[in-house]
């Protein structure tokens, strides 16, 4: 008989560990399935034979940590080890712009990119990833190669910092950072048993950091889910999964025997190893995650067509700075010093359209990005004619002492000569770019293999302006710019894609909601960057761990009952419903309550309208839900604050209670921005109760407003100044067309009644017993 547990994850990446401790904290039962090994300090290849069987193939028998992916148009490099992509990134962990959370954004061929979370969803999330991964800015500051990024930065009038990284440069956090010295462990242990070392600045993070100095998963999250009973397993690739008839799944996968490593092996005749759970997380990364979809799709029936649309590689660049000049040093040479520092230390923001400001285009973040000392090294001896005359010199000056019989003893000077003054590597830094690149990219598979459909023409723009800026940082530092080879021929490379199983507010736009449980399957769920709808725009660590930590808190809080039930599928997937609201009025912006306001704004004609389209996910759910909760899109339009100004994030809540048995209340938060830019929280309220009179049409079409500065979610909204107030209605003519919008997602009578009843039901249970009593008396 197979094993059973609560929660099988699947990878050990930025969704998969912190899954794995937050449900094994929770008290639940969890095993961890990791195709690669583990990787403790130390272990990371540095030697060329090491390198050369430190790439993943089992078949061929590499079992090491670095697995490429290449297609058509793209190449993509990922990881394959405990603790996944961790382990080769270079530890930034920048969160995504609130204004890049994009909503209805149209794409060049069709359809639109929708961010179904907002940053105010992930803020707090943000904070507990960044406690956990021990997030610290860069502290050195007299860094070459990040002055030299400073430098560029401030003369062309861009935007500089020096990143948030998940790396340890001081034994103590109050400590000065010192380079090598001892690192203490965590209350939760360290899963290696290994000593670690602070960051010795030497420029490897990419390729394993062996002193542990990276705050990596295996070190974090990983450490504390082993902790509070997390089974990880390593080694053990994911086959097979199917829903099984009573609920929960089944997961088949395979091991790979160390004593294999090195030797070819037919992996499709390994035997497989079975163990069912209750909830299923998928978190192998986008081609992983995606392509076990897809290959597993026939025992998914109902599977949303969404499935493997809005892949992007969040817009990555890499290109490089060479032989930096500087007219006023010494010698005419600007020093860089590529391989000091861990890979990342700084980085330029460039704005996006979205941010107001007279900003144009998509936005991105241009990086510096480090290598090995012994990358150094390798690109000076590639410099062949200096090399050979350097050799030639020195055997001239050699032979000429031998024959003149000098008594100069002291030969250093020849030796330095011969190695040379290293201009190209000490002046040369690599660029790394990321932004908003189109996420219209498409995975399927052709035959047993994963494809991928992209076309760099919806995204020229953007790469363009990107290297644009990339040449001119470059030519502030008196540098050759030059691209990847593979840029001439129209390919990209990426070591960040994302999307393949996006997130969306039905099964038409996403193939799983917003917490990444799948459309039509519960306690099935994706939890890495297979689920995000479209680029982060800077690093997308963090924002993929902060959006696995939002869907835990759903995870520990839905009873098991909910999640383990029968699987649906075919008409049984979750319903959507929807319909368009228009409410008109008037506002103020003295600093007066709403009714006042109303009042003012009619008689200066102030006007304020919104039009907005409210959309519930899930009716069964919203129904159960005490807090009714809904989103909205659309966008309000006034004057007096700068024209009509789309909604970049809104709620909506129905009849919600507080406190008062006789009373209901319907409540409308919306994110804006004003004609200039500055961030708005429209605040509104509908007070249904019964009051003396048939006052139902004025409760249900009456809003009372506040609008105050910021992006504000609720219990900020006393400690933010008020910007206008007032009130809104809606017309008869309105509400008749309102009653025409509504739509069900799929089609569906039943959950259309099933809303009905809830909002006429509860309609009656405030207003019924007075109409009850008035009609006997």
């Amino acid at each position: 008989m197979s094993e059973h547990v609560h929660a099988v994850v699947v990878g050990s990446g930025f969704g998969g560990s912190v899954a794995a401790y937050r449900l094994a904290e929770a008290g639940r039962s969890v095993v961890l399935l990791e195709r690669g090994k583990a990787y403790p300090p130390g272990s990371f290849a540095r030697t060329p034979a090491e390198m050369g069987r430190n790439l993943w193939d089992p078949s061929e028998g590499l079992h090491g940590l670095f697995d490429i992916w290449s297609f058509r148009t793209l190449d993509g490099v990922v990881s394959s080890g405990l603790g996944g992509g961790s382990l080769i990134y270079a530890n930034v962990l920048l969160r995504k712009d609130e204004r890049w959370f994009v909503d209805e954004s149209p794409l060049p061929g069709g359809g639109y990119e929708h961010w179904p979370v907002s940053r105010a969803d992930l803020e707090k999330h943000y904070n507990a990833v960044e406690r956990m991964m021990g997030v610290t800015p860069y502290p050195y500051e007299s860094t070459r190669k990040t002055e030299a990024m400073r430098h560029g930065a401030e003369r062309l009038g861009l935007s500089w910092q020096r990143p948030p990284l998940a790396v340890t440069f001081a034994s103590r956090p109050q400590d000065a950072p010192v380079a090598g010295a001892p690192v203490a462990d965590q209350p939760y242990g360290n899963l290696h048993g290994l000593p670690r070392r602070t960051c010795r600045l030497c420029g490897e993070c990419d390729i394993g950091c062996n002193d542990g100095a990276k705050n990596s998963l295996d070190h974090t999250y990983l450490s504390a889910a082993k902790r509070h009973g997390a089974d990880l397993r390593t080694r053990c690739e994911v086959r097979t999964f199917a829903p099984l008839s009573g609920g929960g799944y089944e997961v088949s996968y395979v091991i790979h025997d160390p004593k294999a490593e090195g030797h070819k092996t037919a992996t499709g005749d390994l035997p497989l190893h079975r163990i069912t759970c209750d909830r299923l997380i998928l978190a192998a990364g986008s081609f992983g995650t995606t392509y076990l979809l897809l290959r597993n799709r026939a025992a998914l029936p109902g599977l949303s067509t969404a499935l493997g649309s809005r892949f992007s590689g969040n817009g990555d660049v890499l290109a490089f700075l060479l032989d930096a000049k500087d007219p006023t040093a010494h010698n005419g040479l600007r020093r860089i010093e590529g391989s000091r520092g861990p890979v990342i230390t700084s980085a330029i923001r460039i704005d996006d359209a979205l941010d107001g400001g007279g900003a144009t285009g998509r936005g991105y973040y241009v990086q510096d990005g480090g290598y090995p000392v012994f990358a150094e090294w390798l690109v000076e001896a590639s410099q062949m004619p200096g090399t050979l005359r350097r050799a030639a010199r020195f055997a001239l000056a050699r032979l000429r002492a031998q024959f003149s019989r000098t008594p100069a003893s002291n030969i250093s000077g020849l030796v330095g000569a011969l190695i040379g003054p290293g201009r190209l590597g000490d002046g040369s830094l690599p660029l790394l770019g990321m932004g908003r690149d189109v996420p219209d990219g498409v995975l399927r598979l052709r035959g047993e293999y994963l494809d991928v459909q992209l076309t760099a023409e919806t995204s020229r723009e953007y790469f363009d302006r990107l290297r644009g800026t990339m040449r001119a940082i470059a030519a502030e530092l008196g540098a050759r710019f030059t691209d990847l080879p593979t840029a001439w021929a129209k390919r990209s490379i990426t070591v960040h894609p994302l999307g393949g199983a996006p997130m969306g507010r039905h099964p038409k736009e996403g193939t799983c909601d917003a917490y990444g449980e799948v459309f039509g399957f519960p306690g099935l769920y994706v939890l890495d960057g297979a689920l995000l709808p479209g680029p982060v725009g800077a690093n997308p660590s963090l924002t993929i761990a902060a959006v696995a930590d939002r869907a835990c808190d759903r995870i520990i809080s839905t009873p098991l009952a909910a999640a383990a039930g029968t699987n649906r599928t075919g008409d049984a997937v979750p319903t959507s419903l929807s319909f368009t609201e228009e409410m008109k009025g008037f506002v103020a912006k003295e600093p007066v309550d709403p009714i006042r306001g109303g009042e003012l704004g009619r008689s200066k004609d102030q006007k304020l309208m919104f039009r907005l389209t409210i959309t519930v996910d899930d009716v069964d759910r919203f129904v159960g839900d005490p807090a009714h909760e809904a989103s909205t899109t659309g966008y309000v339009e006034c004057d007096l604050l700068g024209g009509r100004l789309p909604v970049i994030r809104g709620w909506f809540n129905l009849f919600v209670r507080d406190g008062d048995s006789a009373r209901r209340r319907m409540w409308y938060r919306l994110h804006f921005n004003d004609g200039d830019g500055n961030p708005l929280t429209l605040v509104g309220r509908k007070d249904v109760q019964d009051d003396p009179g048939f006052d139902v049409w004025r409760d249900t079409s009456t809003l009372y407003l506040t609008i105050y500065s910021g992006h504000l979610w609720p219990g900020d909204d006393s400690a933010a100044p008020a910007v206008a107030s007032g009130v809104i209605t809606i017309h008869v003519p309105d509400f008749l067309r309102q009653l025409t919008t509504f739509r069900t997602e799929p089609r569906s009578r039943e959950a259309f009644e099933r809303f009905a009843r809830f909002f006429l039901g509860t309609l009656w249970d405030v207003y019924g017993k007075v109409l009850t009593s008035s009609h006997a008396d």
